[in-house]
């Protein structure tokens, strides 16, 4: 394989309907090339969680070795995925005492943040992300950065993602036993805002909403600062299966129905009209209605969005989003989602593409692939960290130390 001034990032996602591996490396002004890109549909995955294991398997391997023929070279590390409604949020305080309120030092800052980190979670859970929001002087808030002020008490407030540990086991087994070693794991909303948020879209606010075949993740930047993150366990699969369901058709025939015909709002000029079914190999065609078609993706639609729009009303986040949403995933190519979605939030919405990529854009500039190059982003921060210790020790306990 040919020698790289910059080292080569990959990225791998495991999801409910696509298995991906994207190459990239740095280049300046924060541009990302993105050398090879290995996809396929994905097998033994539901809900962002692994269900055959030997499917998922045969899925990484296959995205991983078209990976490698793309960008001609040899894949040893990859940063993984996480999504779903498995991980979940929380906002932790960690506060000191000052020391005759003199001035505040990095020290002192670190102190503060260590302890609001040690959180101690019940049950199967591991930290994947610990995120500083503001920073608390006395009774001074919303401060970005304390050092150097005087007080008597310094507090900070800490964002904690975190989740089950055992399904982190499984989808690094799947990983490792697909020939690769795990760099890091990172959450797939945070990954989407990577992608796709300027540093003005975080100064004045907004919000990601990732919607994918399985769940739907979600991050809110306000104050200069992440001010949540979620997911919830609704996505684009849900529409196909209510569509298979309500119109008594297979789940083939649903899922081109939503790509081809389907829109998040109804559109009563069409309601009568009719399409063609796909036929299958032993019968004959059938009809099904616009209206009945559009019906049923606006309600499952409306809903995903409401979801995530009473997570932001329950934090008091929307008056904060100056420059709106941005939709994400695959779903976000639906008709009329942006016109739903402005509806829902009473805010401007728009799809979110990934930014500064080159190469291989034109087949990765899409809003579907936001999380998987917002993953390569967050790996190329995190090359020279090294691994964090939950997972050196996760990977040493399922394969021994090397």
């Amino acid at each position: 394989m040919p020698l790289r001034e910059q080292p080569i990032v990959v990225a791998l996602e495991l999801g409910t309907t696509k298995t991906r591996a994207l190459v990239g490396e740095a280049r300046e002004d924060q541009h990302l090339m993105i050398l090879g890109l290995g996809e396929c549909a994905s097998r033994g995955v539901r809900k962002s969680e692994i269900i055959d294991f030997d499917a998922a398997l045969e899925s990484a391997r296959e995205a991983l070795a078209q990976a490698e023929a793309n960008a001609d070279v040899a894949i040893k590390q990859v940063c993984l995925l996480a999504s779903g409604a498995n991980i979940r949020s929380l906002v932790n305080r960690g506060s000191i005492p000052l020391v005759d309120a003199g001035e505040i030092t990095r020290d002192d800052i670190e102190h503060a943040m260590s302890i609001a980190r040690a959180v101690n979670l019940q049950g199967d859970y591991e930290i994947l992300h610990s995120i500083c929001q503001h920073f608390e002087v006395d009774d001074q808030k919303g401060i970005v950065n304390p050092e150097g002020l005087e007080g008597s008490k310094l507090a900070v407030d800490m964002l904690i993602l975190h989740a089950s540990r055992t399904w982190l086991r499984n989808l690094i087994k799947v990983a490792k036993s697909a020939g690769v070693d795990v760099q890091d794991v990172a959450a797939s909303g945070l990954c989407a805002a990577l992608a796709v948020l300027s540093q003005e879209d975080k100064t004045q606010g907004a919000a990601v909403i990732d919607i994918g075949g399985g769940s739907t993740n979600f991050v809110a930047y306000a104050g200069q600062a992440i001010a949540a993150a979620g997911a919830i366990a609704v996505g684009g699969d849900h529409v196909t299966n209510d569509l298979a369901r309500g119109l008594k058709i297979t789940l083939a025939q649903a899922e081109h129905l939503k790509e081809e015909y389907g829109s998040a709002i109804i559109d009563l000029t069409q309601r009568g009209q009719h399409v063609e079914l796909t036929r299958e190999s032993s019968g004959r065609g059938r009809y099904v209605r616009l209206g009945d078609l559009q019906t049923i993706t606006h309600a499952r639609m409306d809903e995903i969005l409401t979801l995530v729009r009473n997570e932001l009303e329950r934090r008091d986040l929307l008056p904060y989003l100056g420059r709106g949403i941005m939709l994400t995933g695959g779903c976000a190519y639906l008709k009329n989602i942006v016109e739903l979605a402005e509806k829902v939030f009473n805010l401007p919405c728009q799809l979110g593409r990934p930014k500064d990529i080159s190469g291989l854009a034109i087949a990765t500039e899409g809003p579907e692939y936001a999380t998987t190059i917002g993953l390569l982003r967050y790996a190329l921060r995190t090359a020279r960290q090294g691994r964090r210790g939950w997972l050196k020790s996760m990977i040493e306990n399922l394969w021994g130390t090397r």
